[in-house]
C-alpha cells in the first residue's frame, strides 16, 4: 500500500504525488488547503524537506519564499475578490507549531464570517469547521484550483 501524500506533504509535492499542488514556484509549492471552509485558503509549502524555519534557509532563497508567499495571497486575493463580492481581505501567518516543516497559511477572510469569528485568528475557528467534511477539499473546489493556478500564473508573468 502507497504511502499518504499527507504524512510527507514536501516529499509527495517532490514526486509530483501531491494532489493539492497548484503551482512550483521559487522556494517551495503553491497548495490548496485540505479545508475550504474559507475558500480558497492555500498554503506555500517550502521545496527542502528537512527546513523547519525561515531561518533555516539561506538568506537568498529566505527572500524567495516570503515572494512566493507575497504571490500566492495576491493570487488568492484577487481569486477571492472576483468570486466573492464579501471579500475583505487575506491574512498570510507562518507559525509552525503544528507541522515541522517551514510553511506559510495564506487564508482569505469575508464579512459572512460568523460575528464571534470575523476579528479573530482562524485557528480559534469551532473545531466542527475543520472536521466537517462539507468543507473538505474535493471535487466541488476544481473551478477554484484552476482559477488560483491561473492567477498564480499571470502574477509570475507579470513579476
Amino acid at each position: 500500500m502507497a504511502v499518504d501524500w499527507r504524512a510527507d506533504r514536501i516529499g509527495a509535492a517532490l514526486c509530483g504525488e501531491n494532489p493539492t499542488v497548484l503551482r512550483r514556484l521559487g522556494a517551495g509549492f503553491a497548495v490548496i488547503g485540505d479545508v475550504q471552509f474559507l475558500p480558497g485558503y492555500s498554503v506555500l509549502l517550502v521545496d527542502e524537506p528537512g527546513v523547519q524555519r525561515l531561518s533555516d534557509l539561506p538568506r537568498a532563497k529566505r527572500l524567495t519564499f516570503l515572494s512566493d508567499m507575497d504571490r500566492l495571497g495576491e493570487a488568492v486575493e484577487r481569486v477571492c475578490r472576483r468570486s466573492d463580492p464579501a471579500f475583505r481581505r487575506v491574512n498570510l501567518e507562518i507559525l509552525g507549531n503544528t507541522d515541522p516543516f517551514l510553511h506559510a497559511h495564506v487564508w482569505p477572510r469575508f464579512d459572512w464570517e460568523p460575528a464571534e469569528s470575523v476579528g479573530r485568528p482562524v485557528w480559534l475557528y469551532p473545531a466542527d469547521r475543520w472536521r466537517d467534511e462539507s468543507f473538505g477539499l474535493g471535487p466541488r473546489h476544481d473551478a477554484l484550483r484552476t482559477e488560483l493556478g491561473n492567477e498564480l500564473d499571470r502574477l509570475g508573468a507579470t513579476g
